[in-house]
């Protein structure tokens, strides 16, 4: 028998080598991902087998001089996943971030993922996973525009001029043909610049970017609405709050990161989606009721309203549903749709495993060796 191991080890260059920058392509991946979320054909961590995954927390104050202080956004977490279908791998990826990241130069988060064999749970290949995982979440709100957003979409609004904010867009210029303006709302001068910057060189349709300085003024008068800013937990009344008088009729507002919204955007005949419902529930399990003081994104607003009789379970639709076309999605030009986003580890693996295959089929990265013959067995 031949007991060699071998796998890939794709660094960041290589990835982009390998097409994960291709963000047409990163959307039609998990388009077929929710379908297959749809139909089961999936495991992630936790009892329920739909966990985000599991994070490392550090007390307040650390008891030790060398642990880690428990600052706003440490994160030091694994996000386990398998996905069957034409994928039919497993893998997981390691997830380490620190806000202060930024003052050494360094992204806030740094990523690795290792894809496996589903047969025999051997690696098939390592890679750097700040641009996968980037990717893949801007490619969820394209899936989202393409099946909830009215289809003569022109104008975005954005909070939060970030990566995240970038990959988005970049997701809703793939599934919206008419779009030609943004608006943005920012904090710091330095990251709207390169905002503006990375939207000149990448997206030349976009003629209009109009800078704002309210909330409001980013929510007004848009057709396809994401913040993308970062919220410390524990009071909802801190995180960035939309009002329904601010929202046009028809818009949706596609969420993956702290929200609070007004009574009104609460009322029943405002649509709202999620990801995956199996994520919020697993998040209401783990962290108790109230779920948005803990997690602040509006998946989680919605199973507290559930909890407080305030909304049926029946009237949260899942993305995957209408992806495979057993639910509709949009029912009217000016329905308000919001779609809740909690980010899957499942995304990960979708993803991770269309690059590896590409990078094996045009022979990018470098091999390495785990053992010829292990030497214990």
């Amino acid at each position: 028998m031949n007991t060699a191991i071998d796998f890939l080890y794709l660094s960041e260059p290589d990835m982009i080598a390998a097409g994960v920058t291709d963000m047409a392509t990163c959307v039609d991946t998990m388009h077929e991902m929710f379908k297959l979320l749809h139909v089961g054909d999936y495991r992630m961590a936790g009892p329920n087998s739909d966990s985000h995954g599991a994070m490392i927390t550090f007390p307040d104050p650390p008891p030790f001089p060398t642990m880690p202080r428990n600052t706003p956004d440490r994160r030091l977490m694994a996000m386990p996943a398998y996905l069957g279908g034409s994928f039919g791998t497993f893998g997981v990826k390691w997830y380490g971030s620190n806000v202060e990241n930024r003052e050494k130069g360094l992204p806030r988060s740094i990523l690795m993922f290792m894809l496996s064999d589903v047969d025999t749970g051997a690696p098939l290949a390592l890679m750097s996973a700040n641009l996968l995982s980037a990717y893949r979440t801007g490619a969820v709100p394209g899936v989202g525009a393409r099946l909830l957003a009215r289809p003569d979409a022109t104008t975005v609004g954005i909070a939060g001029p970030g990566v995240m904010a970038r990959t988005t867009l970049a997701a809703f210029m793939t599934t919206c043909p008419n779009i030609d303006t943004v608006k943005v709302k920012g904090r710091g001068r330095a990251s709207m610049e390169k905002f503006i910057a990375w939207v000149h060189e990448n997206h030349p349709r976009i003629t209009t970017i109009e800078e704002v300085d309210t909330f409001e003024e980013a929510v007004r008068d848009s057709d396809l609405i994401t913040f993308c800013t970062t919220t410390v937990p524990d009071d909802p009344s801190t995180y960035p709050l939309i009002k329904r008088e601010w929202v046009k009729p028809g818009a949706m507002l596609s969420m993956p990161a702290g929200l609070e919204i007004d009574e009104d955007l609460q009322a029943p005949d405002v649509r709202k989606v999620v990801d995956n419902i199996g994520v919020f529930d697993a998040w209401a399990a783990e962290e108790g009721y109230p779920t948005h003081n803990l997690v602040p994104i509006i998946g989680c607003k919605f199973t507290d309203m559930i909890h407080d009789g305030k909304m049926s379970r029946e009237d949260l639709v899942d993305l995957g549903a209408v992806a495979a076309g057993e639910t509709v999605g949009r029912r009217s030009d000016d329905e308000i749709i919001i779609f809740g986003i909690g980010g899957l580890p499942v995304e990960d693996v979708a993803w991770g495993t269309t690059i590896y295959r590409t990078a094996l089929a045009k022979g990018i990265g470098t091999s390495l060796n785990l053992w010829q013959s292990p030497a214990m067995s």
